[in-house]
């Protein structure tokens, strides 16, 4: 794996995502309640709707267009019509800069 920078914490709101395009890719990083940051796959599983565009709210991400939710620590679909996983990867904080652990 390789670690990208994704762009600083600060630009990211707390309990907020922002979207992160890599190597053709579109990724989700989210800001947790308690600071902590977390990267999913970009597009909803259900209709490849961008899911930084979504609420967020404590460790959960809406889709902006049907509703459907996922738990984005481990990317489990929480709420139908979402029922396929998001896949995840490793993020880090360092000095304010957020990186993540892309294939």
């Amino acid at each position: 794996m390789t670690w990208v920078s994704a762009g600083k914490l600060d630009d990211i709101e707390q309990e907020g995502a922002i979207r992160f395009d890599h190597g053709g890719r579109t990724y989700a990083i989210y800001r947790g309640p308690d600071d902590s940051v977390y990267c999913t796959a970009g597009l909803c599983t259900h209709e490849a709707i961008h899911l930084a565009d979504g609420l967020v709210m404590d460790f959960e991400v809406e889709c902006p267009k049907h509703s459907g939710a996922f738990d984005y620590r481990t990317g489990e679909a929480l709420r139908l019509p979402a029922c396929e996983n998001l896949k995840t990867y490793p993020a880090e904080v360092i000095d304010g800069e957020v990186r993540v652990a892309l294939a």
